[in-house]
């Protein structure tokens, strides 16, 4: 699966066409690419295997659960709990509210995308925050069919990223059903332009290619700089990513920790040195993990795979084929652009 970097012929203009703009001022995306092919990629994990997940629709062999400090609280303790689903699809049930209907994982649910991802159904307390980093399971790991209930609309917290989850999820097993999996592409290039230097360009796949690759960039003005990865989603790429933090500019997590206390649940009390990754202009104020060549790239692997996944995991019940290229973008632009290619039907089946 490892490619060298001196073997691996960095794509071109050519190879990520613009296509038709969904979203944006062209002018402003063509400068964004500019930028774009000009920032080298610092790793590649390309699948030069066949498909790497089962033909057939997947959900759990039975529950399991994972706990740990409320994301917003940081006081109570939040679990999660996954089981195979009734219905086709992620569905997010809150124990708490028996009246309400399960939240479907789907760009119709999404309330809001500001500072993280939060999906509801009917009642405003029918909701759940932060669910990026549990609902990119479904396409990081072709995981169809699943329901996640939670007794508050706080999720929690690990020191080790989300590799709870991944390791819940691998002890209590997939399992095929007997259903055929069902695939998606889009119809044509689609591009979406946004207005910090960012976009978001998604590919038909190709004949025969049944997987997804991914080439994300970010850029910070922070110790994290430029980092840019190529990879193949296969349970081995997803489990890197499952692993990576999320990341909070310094004055952000000391803010969780002082006058923050003072108001209410908007931001996020749980932030401790061991379950983020802290980052100020010049260096990391804890230690960034998933180090390649000498370098932490746990930011981008974050992005690319527990938020840019998540959002394509709200584009229905199939699984997308095809090549996402991101630069510099974020839960907003993500969650409208998925949103925009299913209100736009550029949706097509693929085999």
């Amino acid at each position: 699966m490892d490619t060298n970097l001196n073997d691996f012929p960095l794509p071109r203009p050519a190879d990520y066409p613009v296509g038709r703009l969904l979203i944006g001022d062209a002018e402003a995306v063509e400068a964004a690419r500019r930028r774009f092919f000009d920032q080298p990629v610092d790793l590649v994990r390309l699948n030069n295997g066949p498909y790497p997940f089962p033909m057939y629709r997947t959900t759990l062999r039975g529950t399991t659960s994972v706990s740990g400090p409320g994301t917003f609280s940081g006081r109570e303790r939040s679990t999660l709990t996954f089981g195979p689903s009734r219905d086709p699809g992620w569905w997010i049930d809150r124990a708490d509210m028996p009246d309400q209907f399960p939240i479907a994982v789907d760009v119709r649910s999404v309330w809001t995308t500001a500072r993280n991802i939060v999906l509801r159904s009917g009642s405003p307390h029918n909701y759940l925050r932060m669910v990026e980093h549990i609902v990119a399971f479904k396409t990081g790991l072709a995981l169809d069919d699943v329901e996640v209930s939670v007794a508050s609309g706080d999720p929690p917290l690990f020191d080790r990223g989300n590799l709870d989850i991944y390791e819940a999820i691998e002890k209590v097993g997939i399992a095929e059903t007997a259903t055929p999996a069902t695939f998606v592409t889009v119809d044509e290039p689609l591009t979406f332009g946004g207005a910090r230097g960012d976009f978001l360009t998604f590919l038909p796949a190709r004949p025969g290619q049944l997987g997804l690759r991914v080439d994300c960039a970010i850029d910070w003005a922070s110790v994290i700089g430029r980092q840019r990865i190529v990879f193949d989603v296969t349970p081995e790429t997803f489990r890197i990513g499952a692993e990576a933090r999320t990341n909070a500019p310094l004055k952000e997590y000391y803010y969780a920790r002082t006058i923050g206390k003072l108001f209410a649940e908007t931001r996020n009390l749980g932030y401790t040195k061991a379950n983020i990754l802290i980052h100020g202009r010049r260096r990391y104020l804890n230690e960034p993990k998933l180090v390649f060549n000498g370098r932490s790239l746990e930011p981008v692997w974050h992005r690319a795979t527990l938020d840019l996944l998540a959002a394509v995991s709200l584009m229905g019940p199939h699984r997308f084929a095809g090549t996402i290229v991101s630069f510099r973008a974020g839960h907003t632009q993500d969650v409208r652009m998925c949103s925009k290619i299913v209100l736009t039907r550029h949706l097509v089946p693929h085999s």
